[in-house]
């Protein structure tokens, strides 16, 4: 797993912004390779970021007990946006949510990323059904592979080969057809900030 309701979302987490959640679908293609049950939390497939509430806002015990010193775990705990172009997105019959969702969800909606091939909610579902359907993803180990310093790049037993590029320059692809990978490759290379998979 890589998130919950009591750490920041990943996008938040790595870096905000565009750089956060190409590294957010980064990692999620490295947990998806992993053998074993995989945990997504909610907004984690819709690549939700982390939400700025005002100090009325705040529900988290954390808040009260420190003297509103630290504002707690709300940010992550935001409802998921389900449909429509207005809070509360489809999530509730009132506005009055316990916490509220940003206007700026508005682009982030379940409804508006199914029908977007692009949206983090379509490579979720991508990655999700070739975990599902294909063979390679059937190890129950794991081999490292050479990889350059600021990269990693495993083989699980099932043939499976995931590649992170996490330096500042591309980085050569191992040998194989590319399943998937978080970005768009250069020149068939995986550019900063990406993973792939290989069969």
């Amino acid at each position: 797993t890589l998130a919950n309701h009591d750490v920041d979302r990943e996008p938040t987490r790595y870096g905000d912004g565009e750089i956060g959640l190409a590294r957010a679908r980064a990692m999620a293609l490295v947990m998806l390779a992993l053998p074993g049950a995989v945990f997504i939390y909610n907004g984690e497939e819709l690549g939700l970021p982390n939400v700025e509430l005002p100090d009325e806002a705040l529900r988290d015990p954390v808040w009260e007990r420190s003297g509103h010193t630290r504002r707690g775990r709300d940010a992550s705990r935001v409802p998921v946006p389900w449909e429509g172009d207005a809070p509360p997105f489809g999530f509730s019959d009132t506005s009055d949510t316990w916490l509220p969702l940003p206007q700026e969800w508005a682009a982030l909606t379940v409804q508006k990323q199914l029908v977007d091939p692009d949206s983090t909610l379509a490579f979720f579902r991508r990655a999700i059904e070739l975990r599902h359907s294909r063979a390679e993803f059937g190890g129950t180990t794991l081999e490292w592979l050479d990889s350059p310093a600021d990269g990693l790049v495993f083989r699980v037993s099932g043939g499976v080969v995931c590649a992170l590029n996490a330096g500042r320059g591309a980085m050569a692809l191992p040998e194989g057809e590319v399943l998937l990978a978080s970005g768009l490759l250069v020149d068939g290379k995986l550019p900063p900030n990406t993973a792939a998979w290989l069969a």
